[in-house]
C-alpha cells in the first residue's frame, strides 16, 4: 500500500501542508521574554521590567536644561574675558616690557575702583528710582482702594436708611405706604432722567 506522506517518516512530521502556524516568530520572542508561555510572567521578567526607568521625569528635564543653560552663560562669560583681554594686549607678549606690566596691573587695579564706585553708585540711583516708582505706585493703590471702599461704606449706610424705612409699620401692622411712594417716585424719575 502506498503511503499517503511519502516525505515524512509517517508521523505527519514532513507534510507539506500549507496550514496556520501555531505561533509566529516575533509572538515567541515576545512570549520568551514575558517569561515564557502560558505561566504569566516570571520573577525575572517582571524585575527586568520594573527595573527599567524609561518614564518621563521632570525634575530631571529641569536640572538638565539648566546646567545647559549655566554652561551657556559661562561659555559667553569666558568669551568676553578673551575679548576683552585681546583688546588690551594689542601688542605681542613679546614686546611688553615688566614695566608696561606693572603699569596696566596698577591702572588696571586704579580703574577697576572707579568702575565699581561709578557702578555701585549708578546702581544705587537705579534701585532708588525703581523704589520710588514702586512706593508711588502702592500709594496710588490704596488710595484708589480707600475711595472705593469709602464710596461702599456710604452706599451700604444709605440702603440701611431706605430698608429700615421700607420696614416701618404702624400701629396696626400695616406697611408706612409714605416711603414705599417716595421710593417709587425717586426710581421713576431716575429712569426718566436717564432715558431722556
Amino acid at each position: 500500500m502506498k503511503s499517503r506522506n511519502p516525505k515524512g517518516n509517517g508521523n505527519g512530521e514532513g507534510s507539506t501542508m500549507d496550514g496556520p502556524k501555531p505561533m509566529t516568530m516575533k509572538k515567541k520572542k515576545n512570549m520568551n521574554r514575558l517569561g515564557g508561555s502560558g505561566t504569566g510572567l516570571s520573577l525575572q521578567a517582571f524585575a527586568n521590567a520594573k527595573s527599567i526607568s524609561n518614564h518621563y521625569n521632570p525634575a530631571l528635564i529641569k536640572k538638565k536644561k539648566e546646567f545647559y543653560k549655566n554652561a551657556k552663560y559661562v561659555n559667553k562669560y569666558k568669551k568676553s574675558l578673551e575679548q576683552q583681554n585681546q583688546g588690551k594686549n594689542s601688542l605681542p607678549s613679546g614686546q611688553r616690557t615688566i614695566e608696561d606690566e606693572n603699569e596696566d596691573i596698577n591702572g588696571s587695579r586704579a580703574n577697576n575702583m572707579n568702575k565699581k564706585k561709578n557702578g555701585s553708585q549708578s546702581l544705587r540711583q537705579v534701585y532708588e528710582k525703581q523704589w520710588e516708582e514702586k512706593e508711588k505706585a502702592r500709594m496710588e493703590r490704596e488710595a484708589a482702594m480707600q475711595a472705593k471702599k469709602e464710596q461702599r461704606e456710604k452706599a451700604e449706610a444709605q440702603r440701611k436708611v431706605e430698608r429700615k424705612e421700607m420696614f416701618k409699620k404702624t400701629r396696626h401692622g400695616q406697611p408706612v405706604m409714605k416711603y414705599r411712594i417716595q421710593h417709587l417716585l425717586q426710581s421713576i424719575q431716575g429712569s426718566s432722567s436717564a432715558s431722556s
